[in-house]
């Protein structure tokens, strides 16, 4: 079953179940990446990656500084979906699925300058937009 976004009556299935999600800090203009898997019908991070660090930006505990960034694992529980705000204000998400990489805006087109995009599973996505 693979990953899907959605926004109000958009929606995209990656065709994939992993992804890595990217964004830049609003303020401190620094790179974020997320590795994001789906195990069984939630959303599971598996790993997480900050390039610098700025005010309450601070790495946690037990990170390790490598190749430029910050890399650790969060502690999340499964998730059933993950809520990403989309705004003309900041750059764009970038999702990569297997080193594919796109602003979110080119993976689900149509998408409005400002919107609330869940990427979520497949089925869970179906089922709602019904």
């Amino acid at each position: 079953m693979p990953l899907c976004l959605a926004a109000g009556a958009l929606l995209t299935s990656l065709m994939a179940e992993s992804l890595t999600l990217s964004w830049q800090h609003s303020i401190e203009k620094i790179l974020w990446e997320e590795d994001w898997k789906l195990v069984g019908q939630s959303l599971v991070i598996e790993a997480a990656r900050v390039r610098g660090t700025g005010a309450g930006m601070e790495p946690p505990a037990g990170a390790q500084l490598r190749e430029g960034a910050w890399h650790y694992v969060p502690t999340l529980p499964p998730l059933p979906s993950v809520r990403l705000t989309h705004s003309s204000h900041v750059p764009p998400y970038i999702i990569c699925v297997a080193q594919d990489c796109r602003p979110i805006d080119v993976w689900l087109p149509g998408l409005p300058a400002e919107a609330v995009v869940e990427l979520l599973p497949c089925i869970t996505a179906k089922s709602s937009t019904r």
